[in-house]
C-alpha cells in the first residue's frame, strides 16, 4: 500500500481551518450589528423620536419644563407659577390654579408648529396686529431659560394667527388655537373645586350656623354628635353630605375683596370646617355660605384667607345639614338578623311569638305551628329599614306623655344580648309629606320620634299572617312519580318517564306535555291558603271534603318514587286539621286536571294552577 503524501494530509488542516475563520468572521459581524442595532435603536432611538417630534416647532421645549407663565392681554397681565404637582395665580389674584386647564394650554404653546414665514423683516407691523398684539406669552424654563412669543392678528381664514419671536424679525403663521388659549379669561384658569379634601380621611367636621354649632367626630370607625349634644350619628346622612360637598363645583367667581360682604349675606356667615387627620396630623379646610340668591338659584360663598367671593349652585346650600335632626342616627332598631332568636308581637290583630330553630322560625304562641319564613323575615327587614321623620325627646322622658298605651309592641331578643330590646309604636294626628305618621320608641331608652304610619299595618301581623299556609307543604315536584287529575267526571293518570318527561297511563294515551304537567307541580306546591274555614275537621262534609286514609279527594292525587300510595293532600291529616277551605284546592285541581288532559290532546287546557 502506497504511502500518503504530504499534500494530502495537509488539505483536511487546511479546510478546518478555514471553516473556523468563517465562524469567526461571522460572528463578528453579528457582534458589530447587534453593538449597532443598541446604540442606534435603543440607546438613539428615543432622542432620535425627540429631535423627530420638535422639527417645525417653534419652541425646542417641553410643557413640562416650564415654571411660569406669563400672559400679557392689553392691560391685565396673568402670571402662573407651578408648586409642586399644581399651579398657583399669583397675579392679578392669588389663587389656585386648575391644573387640567393650565397643562393643556402649556403644550398648546410649546408644541407650537410653524406653518410657514409670512416675512423675514417687515418694516410695518401694524398689517400683522403685532403693533397692538392680542397676546405676549412668556414661558420661564427650570433651566433658567426665557421664551417670548407676540400674537397679533388673525389671518383673513381665521385659520391662523400672526406671530414673532422675541428678538427675531420674521414674522411667521401658527395655529389659531395658541391665541384662543393664550386670552382665555381669568376664571378658565382658576381652580372650581370647592373644598379639597380625602373623604376616606376625615376625621371629624364642625357647622356652624347663625343658632348653635354642630361637631361630628369619627370614633372607632363610627360617627357621632359630639355638639350640641352627644348621640350616635346617622352615618348614611354623613357620607352622602361629605360626597356631595367635595363633588361641590364653584359656579362663578362673582368679586375680588369687595368693600363689603354685607349684600352677599357673607358678613354672618355659615362656617363649615372639615378635619382631616389626628392630633398633630390634623389639618382643616373651611367654607363661609353666605345669602341664597333664590333667582340665579346660587348661594355666595368665601374660603377664609382668600379674597374671591365664589357662587355655588343653590344645591350645595340644600346638602349641608342644618340642625341636629339632620345628623342624628335616624335607626330606631339595629337589628342583626342573624342573631334574632325571639319575635314578640303584641297588637290589636292578637300577640304572636315567633322562635328560631336552626335557620328556620316557628310560631311559638298562641300556638305551636310552622312560621312562614318570608312573612317572619320581613318583619326583622321593616325594623331595619325604619327610620325617623323627627325626634320629639332625647331620651327616654317623651315616652310616658306619647306611648303610654301603645298600640303595637314589638320585642326582639337577641343572642349575647344582656336583654330583649322592645319597640312600641302608636298612631300620631301629624303627617309628614301629607301621609300620616306615627309614634315610636324604644322601651326605657328612646327617643321618641315620628315614623311613616304605615309602620303599624306592617308590624301589626296576625297569627294567621305569619303562619306557614302552604296548602301542600310536603310536595316537592321532582320527587313525584305518578299523578291522578280528575275533574268535571274526567280522569287521567299520569306517569314520570324521565326527567321531565310524562305519559299518560290511564283515562289517555300518548305522551304529556311535560312542561304543562311540571308547571302543575310547582303551582301546587305554591299554593296557600287564605283564611280558616272552620277550626277543626269536623265540619269538613260541609266544605264538600270527607275523611279518607287512602284515596286524595278534591281530584288531586299523586304519588312520590318513595311511595306507591298517596302521601299527602288537601285532605291529608294536616290540611284536614288546618281546616282547608272549599274555595282553595277543589277550583284548582279542576282546572289542573282540564289543563293536564289538555295538554296531552294538544289543545288549551280550561285552566291552570
Amino acid at each position: 500500500m502506497a504511502a500518503s503524501s504530504p499534500s494530502s494530509a495537509a488539505a483536511p488542516r487546511s479546510s478546518a481551518a478555514m471553516r473556523w475563520q468563517t465562524t469567526a468572521l461571522l460572528a463578528a459581524v453579528l457582534v458589530a450589528l447587534g453593538a449597532f442595532y443598541y446604540v442606534y435603536e435603543v440607546r438613539g432611538g428615543p432622542e432620535r423620536a425627540k429631535t423627530a417630534a420638535q422639527k417645525g416647532r417653534l419652541w425646542p421645549a417641553e410643557a413640562s419644563d416650564v415654571t411660569e407663565v406669563e400672559l400679557r392681554r392689553g392691560r391685565e397681565t396673568l402670571r402662573l407659577r407651578r408648586e409642586g404637582d399644581g399651579w398657583q395665580i399669583v397675579e392679578p389674584v392669588k389663587a389656585r390654579g386648575d391644573r387640567s386647564r393650565i397643562d393643556e394650554t402649556l403644550v398648546t404653546l410649546t408644541s407650537a408648529r410653524v406653518d410657514r414665514e409670512i416675512a423675514s423683516a417687515p418694516t410695518q407691523v401694524a398689517e400683522f396686529g403685532l403693533d397692538k398684539p392680542g397676546a405676549e406669552v412668556t414661558l420661564r424654563l427650570k433651566d433658567g431659560r426665557q421664551l417670548a412669543l407676540t400674537l397679533g392678528a388673525k389671518s383673513p381664514t381665521g385659520a391662523w394667527v400672526y406671530a414673532r419671536e422675541a428678538q427675531k424679525p420674521a414674522v411667521v403663521a401658527l395655529s389659531e388655537s395658541l391665541l384662543r388659549d393664550a386670552t382665555r379669561p381669568l376664571a378658565d384658569f382658576r381652580d372650581r373645586t370647592v373644598l379639597a379634601y380625602d373623604q376616606k380621611g376625615v376625621s371629624g367636621f364642625e357647622i356652624k350656623t347663625r343658632d348653635e354649632t354642630l361637631a361630628v367626630e369619627r370614633v372607632d370607625g363610627a360617627w357621632r354628635l359630639t355638639r350640641p349634644l352627644a348621640v350616635s350619628a346617622d352615618a348614611e346622612t354623613i357620607g352622602d353630605f361629605l360626597d356631595k360637598l367635595q363633588q361641590q363645583k364653584v359656579k362663578d367667581f362673582v368679586a375680588e375683596a369687595p368693600k363689603s360682604l354685607v349684600p352677599y349675606g357673607l358678613d354672618r356667615p355659615v362656617r363649615v370646617a372639615i378635619h382631616t387627620g389626628r392630633d398633630k396630623e390634623r389639618a382643616t379646610k373651611e367654607l363661609l355660605f353666605g345669602a341664597v340668591d333664590a333667582v340665579k338659584q346660587i348661594v355666595y360663598a368665601m374660603r377664609p384667607g382668600e379674597a374671591s367671593v365664589l357662587s355655588l349652585p343653590e344645591r350645595a346650600w340644600a346638602l349641608l345639614p342644618k340642625n341636629v335632626g339632620a345628623l342624628r342616627n335616624k335607626v330606631l332598631v339595629e337589628v342583626e338578623r342573624e342573631k334574632v332568636t325571639r319575635i314578640e308581637l303584641e297588637s290589636p290583630k292578637g300577640a304572636v311569638t315567633l322562635s328560631r330553630e336552626g335557620d328556620r322560625w316557628r310560631v311559638a304562641a298562641p300556638e305551636a305551628l310552622p312560621a312562614d319564613q318570608v312573612e317572619a323575615g320581613a318583619i326583622l327587614f321593616k325594623l331595619r329599614e325604619l327610620r325617623a321623620q323627627a325626634f320629639l325627646s332625647d331620651d327616654a322622658a317623651g315616652i310616658a306623655r306619647y306611648l303610654a298605651k301603645p298600640t303595637v309592641r314589638v320585642t326582639l331578643t337577641e343572642r349575647d344580648a344582656p336583654a330583649p330590646t322592645t319597640l312600641l309604636l302608636a298612631p300620631s294626628p301629624e303627617k309628614r309629606g301629607g301621609q300620616p305618621s306615627a309614634y315610636a320608641a324604644v322601651a326605657g331608652k328612646g327617643p321618641v320620634v315620628l315614623v311613616e304610619g304605615k309602620a303599624l299595618d306592617e308590624l301589626a301581623r296576625s297569627l294567621t299572617d305569619l303562619r306557614d299556609r302552604t296548602l301542600l307543604p310536603g310536595l316537592e315536584p321532582k320527587d313525584v312519580k305518578r299523578l291522578r287529575l280528575s275533574a268535571a267526571g274526567a280522569t287521567v293518570v299520569l306517569e314520570r318517564s324521565g326527567e321531565v318527561d310524562w305519559k299518560f297511563v290511564e283515562g289517555a294515551t300518548g305522551t304529556a306535555k311535560g312542561s304543562s304537567v311540571e308547571n302543575l307541580l310547582y303551582a301546587l306546591r305554591g299554593l296557600k291558603w287564605k283564611a280558616l274555614a272552620a277550626p277543626g275537621s269536623e265540619a269538613a262534609a260541609t266544605y264538600g271534603s270527607t275523611r279518607s286514609s287512602r284515596r286524595c279527594p278534591r281530584s288531586t292525587r299523586w304519588t312520590r318514587r318513595s311511595s306507591a300510595r298517596c302521601r299527602s293532600s288537601p285532605t291529608s291529616s294536616r290540611a284536614r286539621r288546618a281546616g282547608r277551605s272549599r274555595g282553595t284546592a277543589a277550583r284548582c285541581a279542576g282546572k289542573s286536571a282540564r289543563a293536564a288532559a289538555g295538554a296531552a290532546s294538544g289543545s288549551r287546557g280550561t285552566g291552570s294552577c
